[in-house]
This record gives C-alpha cells, structure tokens and sequence, in this order.
C-alpha cells in the first residue's frame, strides 16, 4: 500500500482568510484567532510583531494594536478541509481524514491510498503534481508526505519543516524516519506531553527504548496502538469518506459585503469548492446557484424589515467545471443585481451535473472545440444582457426572407440543432434585414443608394412564392456592391399588375456584416 498524506498546517488561519474581504496583494495584514480569550493562531505578519499562540487577547492587541482578530471555528475549519478531501476523491476512492492531535481542533490532514492509482496518473511523481495543481485554487500551504502506512504517512506530514515533502519508499526507510518524529505528534502524547517531557521523552526513538508494559500502565495502551500503527506493526483499518450526491457549502463572512465585488470575492472560494466536487463525480456543471443571506432592514417608521435571502442562478449552456469560466459568469451576473441588504453569509449549492470526462486538451481546433467557444460567448452575453435578450434564429420552410425564421426561446443552448436543414440558399443571404424593405432611386434602370450607383455582383435569385397566404412575393434578388464597398441585398419586384401587391422597382432588403 501506498499512502499520501496532506497537511494543512495553517487550515484555521486560511479558512479565516476566505471570510475577510479581498485585500491588496503587497499589504500584509496581521491576523490572528482566539478561543477563550487566548491567541491560538498567527499568521506571519502578526508573529512578525510578537504575536504567538498561547498570549492573551489584551497582551495580543498591546504588542500590536492593527491586528484583526477572529474566533476560531471548527465548523468553517471542517467545511474548508471537505473541499481538500473533495479534490482528493479525483484521483483515488479510498479517501480519509486522520484524526487530529487535539480532539477539540477539525482534522487537518488528508489521508489518501494511492497503490492502485498510480499506473492510471503515470506515477507517484505525475499524480503529486496533478493532485498540487488540483488544490491550487483553494488557496491552502499544503505539507506532503508518502508512507506504507496511513498514520506513518500523517506523522511525517505533520513535522516541521515537512513543507518539501517526506517521502518513505518502504517500512524500513519508514521507520528509520518516525524515529525523529516528536512524541507530541501522537494523539496520547499530546495528552501527556508534560509527563513524557518530564521523563525526557521527547521523541519516537525515545518510546521504543522503555519496556512496552510500563508505558501501557503510565500512559495507557492508546499511545503505543497509535505508534504501532504508524511502523506498519499493527493493522490501521479506515473508513472511506462518501462523495455527496449534491454539492452544498456556506461561508459566514467576517464582515458584511455591501456590494457585488465583495460578495464576488468570498464566493470565489465556494467556487472552488465546486469544482473540486464536480472533479471527483468526473462531472460537469451545468446548473449551480448562489444563496445570499442579508442582514435585517431598518425601515424609517423604526419598525424591522426582514429581508430574508437572495438567490442567483447560473445556467451554463454547455456544462464545465472550468473554475475561470465560472467566475466570469458570476461576474457577469453580479455585476447586473443590485443588493436587497448588506450579505452576511453565502451558500453554493448544486445539484445539476452532467456525467463524463472533460473535454481533451487539442493542439489543433476542432468542431467541438468551437462549439465550445460559441457556447462560452453566449454564456456572457446571457450573464451581461439577461437570457431575455438573447435569441436564436431558427430556419422555417418558406422562402421569402421576411418570413423564412422564427425567434426561438430566450433559454439557448449553442448545441442544439435546428429542427429543420437550413435551405442552400441561406448561405448566401445576410443575417442583418431590414424590418421594412427600403425602395431604392433608380436611374437608367440601375438602382442607387446614398446618390451612388450600385453594383450588381451576383444574381439573381428568383423568388415566387406565398400564394396561400395572400402575400404573394414575386422578385429577383442580387448581390449588390455599394460606392463605399459594403455589401447589400436587393430585389426587383416582378409582374406588378398580377396578384403581388409590391410596387415595381428596387428594394433593399439587407445587409451583409
């Protein structure tokens, strides 16, 4: 067996950060969380200023008065380390998380058992790049390790100066290096680290020198199962996390978004959530959306408004879990809505996917590779205009211009096929017509336009019919050339006197772009 473990050794601090609003990237803020009044984490810029777990809050806030503080939270920590196993679940089935040191604090490490995996990815070394480039957009420092087994991996995750990854390619090599490990590292020798420190025994090495029964009745039988688990001495069964059918995730904003931009900014890591969800369903996004909850209104009678919870909906018309792509969308939408009230909180839910594997990477495009491309502009245009605004032209069996489309629903998908061939002749007819067609000076039978004559390029096109409908269309179309180069769609009306109702002379009918 072959175990990766991965680490967050900061998991606290960057589930806290996600909550804050988007900061210049060259002003380093000092931030630090409490628990009971006490400081239980830093990040560098406040340890820069003397700010260290243990300190009290006014001893904190003396030694630097700018720091913002939090309060630590196991839930939000748990919610961030379930987007880290979610990515995980990508490459393997076999996905679980190690219990922590303190059993107050939300596990911080991903155990993953990669054996079977490694033919498909190419390696260990292809997979642990692929696994990085997958965690990348949720933003967390990551501590690898590889191991026999599960908690062997996990201890040597968890030591410092472990971020350039520790790699044991056999029990032996394994062993060897669990004798550095510190013993407070173990669940039960955190719990008796005082007495351990006491006796001098300070790391692993230290344990395997005292008589196993001693330890057992001074420490409990706990601190040696765990230690014996780690050198591959006794079995380490494990429950395999289960994939949600629907993805759902909240985050509780440090301070209220009063506008888009901010909102844009804490939902940019549900994003990410999102397709690291998608990633192990080996599914597409087709439809997700975004929950805001407000804050109450204040009315000016004093009484209280409340405003419960927005909703924002994002159809995709070619489902992806292009995490770039979904943020321009939400972008697009945000930019469009206007506040109901200060957001305190935000939810991503999704329950519409669609089953497969992502489209391959081409060196050259393709069909499909455009129709991707059209499906992402008209994404955009739906997100900047609104679904309403946008249509699609479908073809219709008769061949007066005027009437050969209809205006299919405001809901398109770029994918979809048009229930009836497009005549050939529609390929050489310009999209932009004229609501009305214009009638057009002539002199010397030649039609003119903007007092210049026109050119007749190629034609004509006899068109006879309508006879059914009392809108009888007798004419002959050209492709005319104006003084100013641009190309224009004409026709001549044919037989006047007879049943067509049109004047004689030169229309124009359209445009070409």
């Amino acid at each position: 067996m072959l175990w990766i473990a991965l680490h967050l050794p900061e998991l606290s601090l960057e589930s806290f950060a996600a909550t804050l609003p988007a900061a210049p990237a060259d002003v380093a803020m000092p931030v630090a969380l409490m628990d009971m009044h006490q400081i239980v984490a830093a990040n560098p810029a406040a340890q820069a200023l003397g700010v260290s777990s243990g300190l009290k809050r006014a001893t904190a806030l003396a030694l630097a008065p700018q720091i913002l503080l939090g309060q630590a939270d196991s839930t939000r920590d748990k919610q961030a380390v379930t987007g880290v196993a979610h990515a995980a679940l990508a490459f393997t089935p076999s996905v679980t998380l190690a219990a922590p040191a303190d059993p107050a604090q939300a596990p911080s490490t991903v155990l993953l058992e990669v054996q079977a995996s490694l033919r498909y990815f190419g390696g260990l070394r292809a997979l642990l790049r692929r696994l990085h480039a997958a965690l990348q957009p949720l933003g967390h420092r990551v501590h690898c390790a590889t191991a026999p087994t599960a908690q062997g991996a996990a201890l040597l995750a968890r030591m410092p100066q472990a971020s350039e990854g520790r790699h044991a390619a056999d029990l032996i090599a394994l062993q060897r290096m669990l004798d550095a490990v510190p013993v407070w590292l173990l669940g039960p020798g955190r719990e008796h680290w005082e007495a351990l420190q006491g006796m001098g025994l300070r790391e692993l090495s230290d344990l395997r020198g005292l008589p196993r029964g001693g330890l057992a009745r001074r420490f409990g039988a706990a601190l040696l199962d765990e230690l014996d688990c780690a050198r591959g001495v006794r079995a380490d069964p494990r429950t395999w996390l289960q994939l949600p059918e629907t993805f759902d995730s909240r985050l509780e904003l440090f301070a209220r978004a009063d506008t888009t931009e901010q909102v844009l900014h804490g939902a940019s890591m549900l994003l990410a959530r999102l397709v690291a969800w998608a990633a192990a369903r080996h599914a597409q996004v087709r439809r997700f959306t975004l929950h805001m909850q407000h804050e109450p209104r204040h009315r000016h009678d004093g009484d209280t408004e409340l405003v419960s919870e927005s909703t924002l909906e994002i159809a995709l018309a070619e489902p992806s879990r292009d995490i770039a792509h979904l943020r321009v969308l939400l972008c697009e939408r945000l930019a469009r809505l206007q506040l109901a009230a200060p957001t305190l909180e935000l939810r991503l839910s999704c329950d519409d996917i669609a089953l497969g594997a992502p489209l391959n990477g081409e060196l050259f495009p393709t069909a499909r590779s455009e129709r991707e491309g059209l499906g992402r502009l008209i994404e955009r245009l739906q997100a900047r205009l609104g679904s309403e605004r946008v249509h699609r032209l479908d073809p219709v069996e008769d061949h007066r211009p005027e009437c050969a489309t209809s205006v299919a629903g405001a809901r398109i998908a770029p994918s979809a096929r048009p229930s009836k061939p497009l005549h050939a002749a529609a390929a050489r007819r310009p999209v932009w017509l004229l609501p009305r067609p214009e009638p057009l000076h002539e002199q010397q039978q030649r039609p003119w336009l903007d007092g210049q004559p026109l050119q007749l390029l190629c034609g004509p096109e006899r068109i006879e019919s309508g006879w059914w409908d009392a809108a009888l269309a007798e004419r002959d179309y050209f492709i005319a050339q104006a003084g100013d180069g641009a190309l224009v769609w004409i026709y001549r009306a044919r037989l006047p006197m007879a049943m067509s109702e049109e004047a004689p002379g030169w229309f124009l009918q359209g445009r070409f772009g």
